[in-house]
Protein backbone atom coordinates (compact mmCIF):
# COMPACT_ATOMS: atom_id res chain seq x y z
CA UNK A 1 0.00 0.00 0.00
CA UNK A 2 1.18 3.13 -1.20
CA UNK A 3 2.41 6.00 1.52
CA UNK A 4 -0.34 9.04 1.66
CA UNK A 5 1.91 12.30 0.87
CA UNK A 6 2.41 15.06 2.63
CA UNK A 7 1.11 18.75 1.86
CA UNK A 8 4.79 19.26 0.90
CA UNK A 9 5.26 16.35 -1.39
CA UNK A 10 2.00 16.42 -3.06
CA UNK A 11 2.95 20.02 -4.15
CA UNK A 12 6.60 19.33 -5.11
CA UNK A 13 4.97 16.29 -6.94
CA UNK A 14 2.52 18.49 -9.23
CA UNK A 15 4.65 21.21 -10.30
CA UNK A 16 7.09 18.60 -11.78
CA UNK A 17 4.11 16.38 -13.16
CA UNK A 18 0.89 17.67 -13.09
CA UNK A 19 1.82 21.17 -13.84
CA UNK A 20 5.09 20.64 -15.81
CA UNK A 21 3.78 21.86 -19.02
CA UNK A 22 2.50 25.36 -17.58
CA UNK A 23 4.67 25.99 -15.06
CA UNK A 24 7.90 23.45 -14.79
CA UNK A 25 9.02 24.01 -18.47
CA UNK A 26 8.33 27.52 -18.91
CA UNK A 27 10.10 28.54 -15.54
CA UNK A 28 13.25 26.20 -17.27
CA UNK A 29 12.74 28.44 -20.14
CA UNK A 30 13.13 31.48 -18.51
CA UNK A 31 16.22 30.48 -16.48
CA UNK A 32 17.77 29.23 -19.43
CA UNK A 33 17.16 32.03 -22.11
CA UNK A 34 17.80 34.55 -19.95
CA UNK A 35 20.55 33.01 -18.35
CA UNK A 36 19.32 33.95 -14.56
CA UNK A 37 21.43 31.93 -12.82
CA UNK A 38 24.97 30.77 -12.61
CA UNK A 39 26.89 28.27 -10.93
CA UNK A 40 28.00 29.31 -7.56
CA UNK A 41 25.03 32.19 -7.62
CA UNK A 42 23.89 32.50 -4.10
CA UNK A 43 20.43 34.36 -4.31
CA UNK A 44 17.85 35.15 -2.09
CA UNK A 45 14.65 34.55 -2.84
CA UNK A 46 12.01 37.31 -1.45
CA UNK A 47 8.93 36.09 -0.31
CA UNK A 48 5.95 38.08 0.52
CA UNK A 49 3.46 35.70 1.65
CA UNK A 50 1.79 35.95 -1.77
CA UNK A 51 0.93 32.87 -4.25
CA UNK A 52 3.88 34.42 -6.71
CA UNK A 53 6.91 34.32 -4.07
CA UNK A 54 5.82 31.25 -2.80
CA UNK A 55 5.54 29.35 -5.60
CA UNK A 56 8.91 30.35 -6.83
CA UNK A 57 10.62 29.58 -3.67
CA UNK A 58 9.13 25.86 -4.63
CA UNK A 59 10.79 26.11 -8.05
CA UNK A 60 14.16 27.31 -7.35
CA UNK A 61 13.96 24.36 -4.68
CA UNK A 62 13.23 21.85 -7.33
CA UNK A 63 15.82 23.13 -9.89
CA UNK A 64 18.75 23.22 -7.05
CA UNK A 65 17.61 19.88 -5.94
CA UNK A 66 17.75 18.52 -9.96
CA UNK A 67 20.61 20.64 -10.73
CA UNK A 68 23.78 19.65 -12.10
CA UNK A 69 25.16 23.52 -11.88
CA UNK A 70 25.03 23.82 -7.80
CA UNK A 71 24.09 27.18 -6.49
CA UNK A 72 22.62 28.42 -3.09
CA UNK A 73 19.19 29.55 -2.02
CA UNK A 74 18.40 31.61 1.35
CA UNK A 75 14.52 32.35 1.38
CA UNK A 76 13.60 36.00 3.41
CA UNK A 77 10.62 37.22 4.32
CA UNK A 78 9.90 41.48 4.86
CA UNK A 79 7.27 42.16 7.35
CA UNK A 80 6.38 45.73 6.64
CA UNK A 81 4.16 46.19 8.95
CA UNK A 82 2.02 43.15 8.70
CA UNK A 83 -0.96 42.38 11.08
CA UNK A 84 -0.28 39.51 13.40
CA UNK A 85 -2.91 37.05 11.77
CA UNK A 86 -1.15 37.71 7.93
CA UNK A 87 2.26 37.13 9.64
CA UNK A 88 1.18 33.99 10.42
CA UNK A 89 -0.43 33.24 7.58
CA UNK A 90 3.08 33.30 6.25
CA UNK A 91 4.90 31.58 9.10
CA UNK A 92 2.55 28.52 8.61
CA UNK A 93 2.36 27.77 4.89
CA UNK A 94 6.33 28.50 5.22
CA UNK A 95 6.55 25.16 7.73
CA UNK A 96 3.43 23.37 5.54
CA UNK A 97 5.41 23.58 2.41
CA UNK A 98 8.86 23.19 3.26
CA UNK A 99 10.25 26.24 2.82
CA UNK A 100 12.89 27.69 5.72
CA UNK A 101 12.35 31.04 5.48
CA UNK A 102 13.57 34.30 7.33
CA UNK A 103 11.93 36.92 8.61
CA UNK A 104 12.96 40.46 9.49
CA UNK A 105 10.96 43.80 9.88
CA UNK A 106 10.04 47.04 8.61
CA UNK A 107 8.20 50.00 8.94
CA UNK A 108 7.28 50.74 5.43
CA UNK A 109 3.73 50.64 5.91
CA UNK A 110 3.75 53.13 8.44
CA UNK A 111 5.67 55.44 5.82
CA UNK A 112 3.38 54.49 3.07
CA UNK A 113 0.00 54.59 4.45
CA UNK A 114 0.46 58.88 4.69
CA UNK A 115 1.28 59.10 1.19
CA UNK A 116 -1.43 59.99 -1.07
CA UNK A 117 0.56 59.58 -4.80
CA UNK A 118 1.93 56.72 -5.97
CA UNK A 119 2.09 55.18 -2.89
CA UNK A 120 1.88 51.82 -4.26
CA UNK A 121 5.08 52.89 -6.63
CA UNK A 122 6.77 54.39 -3.60
CA UNK A 123 6.19 51.16 -1.53
CA UNK A 124 7.83 49.19 -3.74
CA UNK A 125 11.00 50.55 -4.48
CA UNK A 126 11.30 50.63 -0.48
CA UNK A 127 10.59 47.10 -0.26
CA UNK A 128 13.00 46.63 -3.19
CA UNK A 129 15.63 48.84 -0.99
CA UNK A 130 15.63 46.50 2.44
CA UNK A 131 15.58 43.19 0.16
CA UNK A 132 18.83 44.17 -0.89
CA UNK A 133 20.35 45.43 1.57
CA UNK A 134 19.62 42.21 3.62
CA UNK A 135 20.38 40.06 0.79
CA UNK A 136 23.90 41.79 0.51
CA UNK A 137 24.47 41.21 4.50
CA UNK A 138 23.45 37.43 3.76
CA UNK A 139 26.15 37.24 1.61
CA UNK A 140 23.53 36.75 -1.61
CA UNK A 141 24.89 38.49 -4.88
CA UNK A 142 21.42 38.06 -6.46
CA UNK A 143 17.32 38.47 -5.33
CA UNK A 144 14.56 36.53 -6.69
CA UNK A 145 11.35 38.34 -7.07
CA UNK A 146 7.89 36.74 -7.95
CA UNK A 147 7.24 38.70 -11.21
CA UNK A 148 5.46 36.68 -13.78
CA UNK A 149 4.34 36.84 -17.44
CA UNK A 150 1.13 38.26 -16.43
CA UNK A 151 3.08 40.87 -14.41
CA UNK A 152 5.27 42.03 -17.31
CA UNK A 153 2.33 41.84 -20.48
CA UNK A 154 0.39 44.29 -17.51
CA UNK A 155 3.27 46.19 -16.68
CA UNK A 156 4.09 46.94 -20.58
CA UNK A 157 0.53 47.82 -21.38
CA UNK A 158 0.25 49.80 -18.12
CA UNK A 159 3.16 52.27 -19.19
CA UNK A 160 2.05 52.62 -22.78
CA UNK A 161 -1.46 53.56 -21.62
CA UNK A 162 -0.90 55.44 -18.60
CA UNK A 163 3.01 56.65 -18.29
CA UNK A 164 3.36 57.59 -22.06
CA UNK A 165 6.18 55.31 -22.51
CA UNK A 166 6.96 51.84 -24.42
CA UNK A 167 8.63 50.26 -21.72
CA UNK A 168 8.78 46.24 -20.40
CA UNK A 169 10.02 44.79 -17.38
CA UNK A 170 13.28 43.02 -17.87
CA UNK A 171 14.03 39.36 -16.96
CA UNK A 172 17.55 40.95 -15.07
CA UNK A 173 18.92 43.92 -14.06
CA UNK A 174 22.28 45.00 -12.03
CA UNK A 175 21.03 47.34 -8.72
CA UNK A 176 22.78 50.62 -9.71
CA UNK A 177 22.58 51.10 -5.68
CA UNK A 178 24.20 47.53 -4.30
CA UNK A 179 27.32 46.89 -6.40
CA UNK A 180 27.67 43.26 -7.19
CA UNK A 181 24.01 42.71 -6.86
CA UNK A 182 21.38 41.72 -9.37
CA UNK A 183 17.73 41.12 -9.57
CA UNK A 184 16.58 38.14 -10.92
CA UNK A 185 12.58 36.75 -12.32
CA UNK A 186 12.32 33.25 -12.95
CA UNK A 187 8.62 33.56 -13.49
CA UNK A 188 9.07 35.58 -16.74
CA UNK A 189 7.49 32.85 -18.79
CA UNK A 190 4.97 31.53 -16.42
CA UNK A 191 1.45 32.86 -16.66
CA UNK A 192 -0.88 33.32 -14.11
CA UNK A 193 -3.65 31.60 -14.94
CA UNK A 194 -1.09 28.38 -14.21
CA UNK A 195 -0.04 29.96 -10.93
CA UNK A 196 -3.92 30.08 -9.56
CA UNK A 197 -4.73 26.54 -11.07
CA UNK A 198 -1.76 25.23 -9.34
CA UNK A 199 -2.67 26.65 -5.78
CA UNK A 200 -6.46 25.83 -6.30
CA UNK A 201 -5.07 22.03 -6.80
CA UNK A 202 -3.48 22.30 -3.90
CA UNK A 203 -6.01 23.83 -1.69
CA UNK A 204 -3.38 26.57 -0.61
CA UNK A 205 -4.10 29.93 0.53
CA UNK A 206 -1.94 32.79 0.48
CA UNK A 207 -1.39 36.47 1.34
CA UNK A 208 -2.53 39.58 -0.53
CA UNK A 209 -1.14 42.54 -0.59
CA UNK A 210 -2.51 43.28 2.74
CA UNK A 211 -2.33 47.60 3.12
CA UNK A 212 -4.95 49.50 3.17
CA UNK A 213 -4.64 49.87 -0.77
CA UNK A 214 -5.07 46.17 -1.42
CA UNK A 215 -8.42 46.11 1.44
CA UNK A 216 -10.35 49.47 -0.88
CA UNK A 217 -9.84 47.46 -3.57
CA UNK A 218 -12.00 44.66 -2.38
CA UNK A 219 -14.45 46.71 -0.89
CA UNK A 220 -14.85 48.54 -4.48
CA UNK A 221 -16.54 45.24 -5.35
CA UNK A 222 -15.56 45.96 -9.32
CA UNK A 223 -11.82 43.98 -8.84
CA UNK A 224 -10.11 47.50 -9.31
CA UNK A 225 -10.80 50.28 -6.99
CA UNK A 226 -8.14 52.75 -7.11
CA UNK A 227 -5.17 50.51 -8.84
CA UNK A 228 -4.29 50.77 -12.40
CA UNK A 229 -2.71 47.54 -12.56
CA UNK A 230 -6.20 45.98 -11.76
CA UNK A 231 -8.06 48.14 -14.37
CA UNK A 232 -5.30 46.38 -17.02
CA UNK A 233 -5.47 43.45 -16.08
CA UNK A 234 -9.24 43.29 -16.34
CA UNK A 235 -9.42 45.04 -19.63
CA UNK A 236 -6.70 42.12 -21.45
CA UNK A 237 -8.95 39.60 -19.30
CA UNK A 238 -11.77 41.14 -21.54
CA UNK A 239 -9.77 41.55 -24.80
CA UNK A 240 -8.69 37.55 -24.71
CA UNK A 241 -11.97 36.74 -25.31
CA UNK A 242 -11.61 37.48 -28.97
CA UNK A 243 -8.16 37.34 -29.12
CA UNK A 244 -6.66 34.48 -26.80
CA UNK A 245 -3.43 35.49 -28.05
CA UNK A 246 -3.28 39.25 -27.61
CA UNK A 247 -0.78 38.76 -24.06
CA UNK A 248 1.66 36.50 -26.75
CA UNK A 249 1.83 39.14 -28.77
CA UNK A 250 2.83 41.74 -26.74
CA UNK A 251 5.10 39.05 -25.05
CA UNK A 252 6.37 38.75 -28.81
CA UNK A 253 6.78 42.64 -29.60
CA UNK A 254 9.15 43.46 -26.94
CA UNK A 255 11.58 40.29 -27.05
CA UNK A 256 11.85 41.67 -30.85
CA UNK A 257 11.46 45.30 -30.84
CA UNK A 258 12.00 46.88 -34.22
CA UNK A 259 13.86 49.57 -32.73
CA UNK A 260 14.35 51.09 -36.93
CA UNK A 261 10.50 51.83 -36.76
CA UNK A 262 10.36 53.70 -34.09
CA UNK A 263 10.60 57.95 -34.41
CA UNK A 264 12.78 57.97 -31.15
CA UNK A 265 13.83 56.01 -28.14
CA UNK A 266 16.05 56.19 -24.89
CA UNK A 267 18.98 54.06 -24.10
CA UNK A 268 20.71 54.33 -21.20
CA UNK A 269 18.72 57.62 -20.35
CA UNK A 270 20.14 59.22 -23.36
CA UNK A 271 17.28 60.30 -26.12
CA UNK A 272 17.73 59.54 -29.66
CA UNK A 273 15.04 61.86 -31.88
CA UNK A 274 13.86 60.86 -35.45
CA UNK A 275 16.16 63.20 -37.63
CA UNK A 276 19.00 62.23 -36.09
CA UNK A 277 18.05 58.28 -36.70
CA UNK A 278 16.92 59.05 -40.13
CA UNK A 279 20.29 60.79 -40.86
CA UNK A 280 22.18 57.78 -39.75
CA UNK A 281 23.70 55.98 -42.99
CA UNK A 282 23.20 52.62 -41.09
CA UNK A 283 19.87 53.14 -39.79
CA UNK A 284 16.94 53.74 -42.09
CA UNK A 285 17.51 51.70 -45.45
CA UNK A 286 14.56 51.57 -46.53
CA UNK A 287 10.74 50.58 -46.32
CA UNK A 288 10.22 47.94 -43.38
CA UNK A 289 8.25 45.29 -43.11
CA UNK A 290 5.78 47.35 -40.21
CA UNK A 291 4.75 49.80 -43.48
CA UNK A 292 4.22 46.43 -45.15
CA UNK A 293 1.81 45.45 -42.99
CA UNK A 294 -0.05 48.30 -42.47
CA UNK A 295 -0.65 48.68 -45.96
CA UNK A 296 -2.62 45.35 -45.67
CA UNK A 297 -4.10 46.63 -43.11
Amino acid sequence: MSRELTPQETAERSLIKTYRKSIWNPFIAAVKRYELIEPGDRIAVCISGGKDSVILAKLMQELQRHTSQPFELVFTVMDPGYKPENRKLIEDNAALLGIPITIFDSDIFNVTVSVEKNPCYLCARMRRGFLYAKAQELGCNKIALGHHFSDVIETTVMGLFYGGQLQAMPPKLRSKNFPGMELIRPLYCVHEDAIIAWKNYNHLQFLQCACRFTEEREAAGDGVGRSKRQEIKMLLRELKKTNPNIEKSVFQGINGLQLDTFPGFKHRGVFHSFPELYNHPDWFAGETKSEEISEEL
